[in-house]
Parts: structure tokens; sequence; C-alpha cells
């Protein structure tokens, strides 16, 4: 086993909880490491545990374990028995979920997704890569898919030095098929969609905001309609928004296949058309925002700020008395303080009183791992305008 040496500081950060290494605490390595297991020990020559290592990322190591066990096939196995174990009672209501959640299963850089029988596979690191095969093998023997498809089409593959590709990897993939989430019945093609296919992590928030939603609902950044047609189960009427084409024809598909008659998708630019809905008088009882990730570095938090602030307060001013705003933020480098801070002003701005009912997070599914403040990224708050 190739070993790799690090300062006092990376060791201090593993010991703490977290699981990642960087570069710049890396003393000695072996020039052929990249995209192997390796032993990992302090200036002392204490483990500090056995890691992915690579030779591209800044994220030099991943790591996989603290003690010397051994890191095989089997040891693979009992990782994603473990996972799936953990998410026995959410196929109750939905048959698609995250079986693994890399970090927040302990298993840094590895991704599955599963939809029904069809499971889609990211591998983000030099190290998940080159065992890509095993794992393959792995879930057609613990689950016996009908296929398995890998999107490692994402852009933080680059950092790790590997191509972008996407692909059946096993059995035969439909290009588009039925599943099921809380009731209702959604179209998924994870060879072409975005994410894997859809965006699992918001499943249970779409559930929550059906508990507080009432009479003439806007949902923003609809993508494929995971608020809105929940919401349609509750709502009078339902107004979905989103920028592409593409998402809401894929939202009028899953509205028909749901027989939801009181849903109305437009392909809109959010940022416009709450403007226009203000100019015009209009007034809703329900408002959802769901934006894609407006800060996506540390660099980015000052503009995204303004972005989330300028859709709160647009949002906020267009509620009725008694109305009910779900608003989110899929940035990990949004800090849930700084997220209900813009909420508040918007409400100041806005000269209205809310009313914090529920902060939420992602599906448990993508279960946070406390050592790893990266592995908490998605916020949901669920306010009410008092008067």
């Amino acid at each position: 086993m190739n070993e790799v040496t690090v300062t006092k500081r990376g060791a201090d950060r593993i010991r703490r909880g977290h699981l990642w290494i960087y570069r710049s605490d890396i003393t000695k390595t072996d020039d052929d490491a990249g995209g192997s297991v390796v032993r990992v020990s302090d200036t002392n020559r204490n483990l500090v545990g056995q890691a992915f290592y690579s030779d591209s990322s800044q994220i030099a190591l991943r790591f996989l374990t603290q003690s010397d066990e051994t890191i095989d096939h089997e040891w693979w196995r009992k990782r994603i028995r473990q996972a799936a174990q953990r998410r026995s009672g959410i196929n109750s209501t939905t048959n698609a979920y995250r079986l693994v959640y890399s970090e927040g299963d302990l298993l840094p850089s590895l991704i599955i997704d599963r939809y029904d029988d069809v499971f889609v596979l990211q591998t983000l690191s030099q190290g998940t890569e080159v065992i890509k095969p095993m794992l393959v093998e792995l879930l057609v023997e613990e689950f016996a898919p009908r296929a398995i498809i890998e999107r490692n089409d994402v852009r933080v593959r680059q950092h790790e030095g590997l191509q972008l590709t996407m692909g059946t990897l096993y059995g035969e993939a439909p290009a588009e098929f039925e599943i099921l989430q809380d009731g209702v019945r959604f179209l998924v093609s994870p060879l072409s969609g975005q994410k894997t296919g859809s965006f699992l992590d918001q499943r249970e928030n779409h559930v929550a905001a059906r508990t507080y939603a009432h009479a003439r609902a806007l949902d923003c950044f609809s993508f494929a309609g995971g608020f809105a047609l929940q919401l349609a189960k509750v709502c009078e009427s339902v107004i979905g928004l989103d920028i592409s084409a593409e998402a809401v024809q894929a939202a009028q598909r899953n509205a028909a296949l749901n027989g939801s008659e009181n849903v109305e998708f437009r392909e809109a630019n959010v940022f416009d058309t709450l403007r226009d809905l203000e100019s015009s008088g209009e007034h809703f009882d329900t408002i959802v925002l769901d934006p894609p990730a407006f800060a996506k570095n540390r660099a980015s938090i000052k503009a995204a700020t303004r972005g989330y602030k300028e859709i709160n307060l647009r949002a906020i001013k267009l509620l009725n008395p008694g109305g009910v705003l779900i608003t989110c933020s899929c940035s990990y480098h949004m800090a849930e303080g700084l997220f209900l801070g813009l909420i508040a002003e918007a409400g100041n701005d806005a000269h209205r009183r809310l009313q914090l009912v529920e902060k939420r997070m992602q599906a448990r599914d993508h279960p946070i791992y406390l050592g790893v403040p990266e592995t908490y990224y998605l916020k949901c708050v669920i306010v009410r305008v008092l008067d």
C-alpha cells in the first residue's frame, strides 16, 4: 500500500471528524498513488487512517476509515448494505431515492441514486473511478437492477483530471420511465435530465409544502413540477414558472400524468415575472421559491445574497395576509443564518411581519455528516405573512 504523510494540521482535521485533507497539508507521498487507497500517517508515523488519494484535486485525501481494516470487495459491500438499511423506511412512500450520499454515508465521492429498478452511479474522484467496475458488480449482486447508468458528466470530475462521461454500464436503460413520489407520478430520463434524473433532495419538502399550502399558489423555478403537483392536491389553482422550455414541457406532461387540471406551467424569467405580477396587482396565498444555486463559491456570496433578497422581497409583497412562503437555497456557501437574515430583511423592506413556521433541509436520504459541514447544503424555510 502506498503511504502519505500529512502535517499535524491535516491529521487533526481528520481526528476532529472531517473526511478531507487538502494538498497543502501533505508532506510526502508516492508518485504513483493517484486513484489508490493509501495509508496516511502524521509526521510522528502515527496512523491517521486510509483514504483515496488524488494527484490532481486540491482535496488530495478523502478518508474511508481511521483504522487499519482491510478495504476490499466485502468492505464496500458492507458499507453499501448499511446505507441501504438506513433507508429502509423511505421506500414505503417512494421508489426513487438516494441510496448512497458520499460523505454523508462515509463513502466519499460516491453517489448512487435508485429510480425503482434503475440505478444511477456517480464516481466523483479518481478513487471511486478506479473501483467503478467493482461497484457495478456489487450493485448487480445486491439489488438485481434492470440497468445501471453512470452520470459522470459533472464538473467536479474535472478537478480530478477525469473525463465527463455518461451512459449505460449494465443492462438496458429505458430512455424514460415513471417513478412515484409520495402519491405523485413523475416521468424521469436519467440519461438526459438534470442531476441524475430528478431533484430527490427536495422530495420531503414537496410534501411539507403541501401541509401549509392553500388557495392560490405560485411555484417559482418549478422544473418538472415537484412542488407544484403536490400543491395542486390542496390548492384551488397553481401557476408554475420556469425559464427552461424543456422543464415546462416536462412539468406539463407530469401534470397530465396525474390528472392535475388546476395547474398551469409557464415559460418565464422568474425575476421579471415577479416584478410584473407585483405591478399588475396580483396576489397569492402560497408561493414557493426553489431557485438554482446562486452561490456556487465563496466569491459569489455577495451577488447571491442580492439575488435571494430580491426574489424573497418580491414574493413577500405578492402574498395575502396569512399567506405562506416556502423559500429554499441549495447553496452550501449560503449559510442558514445568512439565509434567514436576508428573509427577515426582505420582510422588513416589504413592511410585512413574518412568522417562521418551519426550518427544513435536504431529504433523509441525503443525511448530513456532522464532521463534514459541506454535506449540509439545502435550506428550506417556511414562513407565514401575518399582516
